[in-house]
């Protein structure tokens, strides 16, 4: 399968990071709170709306975060040995490349400047996956992402509903929806251990902030793109969110009568 892991006008070599499994275990929440200082500087305001510091981090983190996923996508689509963790894959691939898509369009608009590669502790967690094969990899997968999508899943509910930038809300509603999907999809493999999963998420890393850290490109640095193949065109789509379901008057409201046909009607009382 060829890679869709692109560098503009120039070819991207990661190198290796060795790191044990524990050390990879180290929950990704740290790497949330231990933002970027310099993004955290200020607020300023643009016309889409204020962009306080945390907004700057999150748009860095849904960067980063595709970064590492993406060619995880790639290798469960070469490793993975049941069609569950294959589908994971191309959904990994897909909804970074909409995710990526999305927050290269926003960066340069709110004034942000974006990593080109993952921080160590992403890297690491690339190379663990890289290093493994068969059943072991499906495994390590499933777990290793699901437990990061886990820690950040909360943490963008908490950027979509204090936010005040309009850009930054609708990467965060996006962000949401592929998250929750990736979630589904690792669980849909039947192989995240649910009973390890809680000591995962609380354990504390003894790695320094420098771990989490993005490293941003040097001046003149080709941007990394992450492209949809072709070769998925109509598959790994998250779902699109259902629209809320209509609420209905009080009983008895002048603005809406009760009627026989709105009363006896199944789907007028459904709830979705």
């Amino acid at each position: 399968m060829r890679s869709r892991y692109f560098v503009t006008g120039t070819s991207l070599l990661i190198g290796s990071v060795v790191v044990t499994l524990g050390v990879i275990m180290s929950p990704v929440l740290t790497g949330v709170q231990q933002t970027n200082q310099a993004n955290l500087a200020k607020t300023s305001s643009t016309q889409y709306g204020p962009l306080t510091g945390a907004d700057r981090d999150f748009v860095v983190k849904v960067r980063l975060a595709g970064l590492w996923e993406y060619p995880v996508g790639e290798l469960a689509l070469k490793r993975g040995t049941t069609a569950a963790v294959q589908t994971a894959g191309e959904h990994l691939i897909v909804g970074h490349a909409q995710l990526d898509d999305a927050a290269r369009d926003i960066a340069p608009k709110l004034g942000i400047t974006l990593p080109n590669k993952p921080t160590p502790q992403q890297q690491g967690f690339l190379d663990t996956l890289t290093a493994a094969t068969g059943k072991n990899f499906d495994g390590q997968m499933a777990q290793i992402l699901r437990i990061t999508h886990g820690q950040i899943f909360s943490a963008i509910a908490k950027i979509r509903a204090t936010s005040k930038n309009t850009l930054v809300r609708q990467l965060a509603t996006q962000a949401n929806n592929t998250v929750l999907d990736h979630i589904t999809q690792m669980e849909n493999t039947g192989m995240v251990d649910y009973e390890r999963l809680p000591a995962q998420i609380t354990a504390t890393p003894t790695q320094g902030p420098d771990f989490t850290k993005p490293v941003l490109p040097k001046p003149g640095e080709p941007t990394v793109v992450l492209k949809k193949p072709a070769s998925l065109e109509g598959k790994g789509e998250p779902p699109t969110p259902s629209p809320p379901a209509p609420v209905d008057d009080a009983p008895g409201s002048s603005a809406s009568p009760a009627t026989p046909e709105a009363t006896s009607s199944p789907a007028a009382s459904a709830v979705r």
